[in-house]
């Protein structure tokens, strides 16, 4: 019997003990010379999950495993967590064992005997389901094979690519490879390139890469553009002599400058009872997109547009999105309005839901928009109409408010960039009166349309009328304590009340508005609270402080507003249909949701990317910036200008030894007492740039070096 059987059998025979290695050596009479074959023999024997090892690196077969099942984060260090669905702690997974899953991967993890500083820790013994089907990265031509680095630094192997299989790609080149079987921690996972998206330094090829890495379909497939092909586009008399004709009403778009898609168009009229008639017309893409269309299929895999810096990924195909659908002016629209009586304070009296045929009179931006409100113009033939839907918009913001719905302010950045896709400025969004005229007429017909399902909803099956609505939980308790002893931190005095409200958190905004602290604070706040879904389940909005809403106005780029567009048509016909199961609808809203999710992060890492690129033509600069991260080994530095955050290491601070205080959000030094806590105005300069890595690396400077090299601040 070999010494590996011998000791597979020696550990099976005790299964509740664990052993040193030079204790299992003994036993096994394995000698001095042999002792490093031994050490190794074991150290194979554990990365194939046959034998365990534990604290203090004992060995052992282990007692009867208990296993969980949830999805793996992969850190860019190598170490991983097992995220569980249950709200239960997540799982430490150290770099040995996650074997053969990949960031993002469902796995099924076997618990450890023991455990990490009080911590679960355990071991991947199963992909259950992969989280990506292809590999975006550089390809490397070598003799016998070609080898491909991923982008994705949670990928911590490269690729290997068979000559054959390697689509005649060029030795530099980026490109999308399908990933084959990877069964065997031992070897590096296969596959094969599909597509080829062209040198790194391509004008495009860095967004792009972006979208490919996460699963993204840029393109429509041959037989959809088919089926696209034998849509309508002229709307026949028919449909219009059975819809609700309002191509006499003034109804008008406002969208961004860059906007080709207009899904939604409003209206506004004073009645003789002084109440107004506030009409949102949403563009009717379930008249165009019907069940079992494979235009319908692909709308709900993809979920959702995506929005990168440079393009557009729409959900639905450019003829639809930009054309046949979109509410152009001057041009007959199908639409589903929901047209309400409201008075001035902004209380809906009534309302009605309708199939309509409109007709834009005009196509406004933002911009035209909030040049008439900064500057009224009497002639102007809208001027008067803008006036009255500006006063309603402040009615409806002051009924938000006092029902505690949070209104934070804008986060956002745009980028102006030259004709080989390089960022040349940045500026922070800026939220207009004409943006929140849009924001809370939509939010209305949104909470209009889900209290209208749920009225319906009597009967004592709560799913009698299935309805996919958009859902905020209220925060996890322990959260919101997390919240409180940071905002002590912080040294913010505010109270919280046992029962946990919007009101209490919109308060807080008010409190800190204005101040140094405002924009971490409402940072950490988002992330105190529960991410919004999409939910057969009504709970309520939250962060809105809605009993109702839904997703109904914007069909055009959100699966689920298309969805419940067609489900409520059936609801509101005579006699009411019903065209959809609960069941359906729960994995409709899983899928949404899901997609929603891929969609953020593409979005955010196409941002980030073009902050650091914008960065890199910035090392050397100095600019002021805000304190957003406190760690051991540093402080996160969030650039006001550009909201582009970077690293000042603990290492390059001068002149005394730093301590990391957890509980307080800071570092401070001992001898001289300097304190660096979050939320702290600083400021920095630009030391590296690894526009790869998306990192980038500062050093902290005075207010007169700041002063000094920007005399305008």
């Amino acid at each position: 019997m070999g010494i590996k059987s011998k000791l597979l059998k020696y550990l099976k025979a005790n299964p509740q003990q664990t052993y040193k290695t030079r204790e299992l050596a003994r036993q096994l009479k394995v000698s001095s010379a042999d002792y490093q074959h031994f050490k190794k023999l074991i150290k194979g024997l554990v990365s194939e999950g046959k034998v365990y090892k534990y604290k203090k690196g004992r060995i052992g077969v282990g007692r009867k495993s208990v296993t969980v099942v949830g999805r793996i984060d992969i850190k860019s260090k190598g170490f991983g967590f097992l995220l569980m669905e249950d709200d239960t702690e997540d799982v430490y997974i150290n770099e040995i064992n996650i074997g053969t899953a990949f960031d993002g991967d469902l796995v099924r993890a076997e618990l450890f005997m023991g455990a990490r500083g009080g911590k679960r820790e355990g071991r991947v013994v199963e992909v259950i389901e992969r989280a990506r089907s292809s590999v975006v990265g550089i390809y490397f031509k070598g003799k016998s094979r070609g080898t491909i680095v991923p982008d994705d630094l949670e990928i911590h192997r490269d690729i290997i690519v068979p000559h054959e299989k390697s689509n005649n790609a060029k030795a530099g080149q980026k490109v999308v490879a399908k990933l084959l079987s990877w069964k065997d921690v031992r070897r590096s996972p296969e596959a094969e390139i599909i597509e080829i998206l062209g040198y790194p330094d391509d004008p495009g090829v860095d967004v792009l890469s972006i979208a490919k890495s996460h699963d993204i379909q840029t393109d429509f497939s041959g037989k959809i553009m088919q089926e696209l092909e034998t849509i309508k586009t002229e709307i026949e008399q028919a449909e219009i002599e059975r819809r609700v004709d309002l191509r006499n009403e003034t109804i008008f778009t406002i969208d961004p400058d860059d906007a080709k898609d207009f899904d939604d168009a409003i209206s506004l009229t004073r009645m003789e009872n002084g109440n107004y008639k506030l009409g949102v017309h949403i563009a009717d893409v379930s008249h165009y997109v019907k069940p079992n269309m494979l235009l319908d299929k692909e709308a709900l895999d993809r979920g959702t547009s995506i929005y990168l810096v440079d393009r557009v990924i729409p959900m639905l195909p450019e003829k639809l999105s930009n054309v046949v659908c979109s509410l152009r002016p001057n041009e007959d629209r199908l639409c589903f309005s929901v047209i309400m009586e409201i008075t001035p304070e902004a209380k809906v009296v009534d309302y009605e839901i309708a199939e309509t045929v409109i007709h834009s009179k005009r196509r406004f931006t933002y911009k035209e928009v909030q040049d008439l409100i900064d500057k009224p113009d009497s002639r102007h033939p809208f001027s008067n109409i803008i006036k009255e839907m500006l006063g309603l918009n402040k009615a409806l913001l002051a009924r938000r408010a006092s029902r505690g719905g949070l209104d934070f302010g804008s986060n956002e950045v745009k980028f102006e960039m030259d004709d080989q896709g390089k960022p040349i400025s940045i500026v922070k969004y800026e939220q207009l009166d004409s943006n929140r005229i849009i924001e809370e007429f939509m939010i209305l017909a949104n909470r209009i349309v889900a209290a209208h399902v749920s009225n319906m909803n009597t009967t004592p099956n709560e799913n009698s009328f299935p309805y996919a609505y958009r859902v905020h939980e209220k925060p996890n308790p322990e959260k919101v304590e997390e919240f409180r002893r940071f905002l002590t931190a912080m040294e913010v005095e505010f109270t919280f009340k046992k029962k946990v409200s919007p009101q209490i958190f919109q308060n807080l905004v008010k409190q800190v508005k204005g101040t140094e602290k405002e924009i971490i604070i409402e940072d950490v706040m988002t992330r105190t609270m529960m991410k919004a879904k999409y939910d057969t389940k009504n709970v309520g909005h939250f962060g809105l402080a809605l009993k109702y809403y839904s997703h109904f106005t914007s069909p055009i780029r959100r699966y689920p507003d298309l969805i419940c567009h067609r489900i409520l048509k059936g609801y509101i016909s005579k006699p009411a249909k019903k065209l959809v199961t609960n069941e359906e609808l729960n994995k409709i809203c899983e899928q949404s949701s899901a997609r929603e999710v891929v969609a953020q992060e593409a979005e955010r890492e196409s941002i980030k990317l073009k902050q650091v690129e914008y960065m890199a033509d910035h090392v050397g600069d100095i600019f002021k910036g805000i304190i957003s991260g406190v760690l051991s080994y540093g402080i996160f530095v969030e650039i006001i200008d550009t909201l582009a955050e970077g690293l000042v290491h603990i290492s390059s601070l001068p002149g005394d030894y730093y301590v990391f205080d957890r509980d307080r959000y800071r570092i401070y030094g001992e001898r001289h007492g300097k304190i660096l806590q979050l939320g702290n105005i600083v400021y920095v300069r630009v030391i590296r740039v690894d526009v790869h890595g998306k990192l980038i690396d500062l050093e902290l400077v005075d207010e007169d070096d700041y002063e000094s090299s920007n005399p305008a601040a």
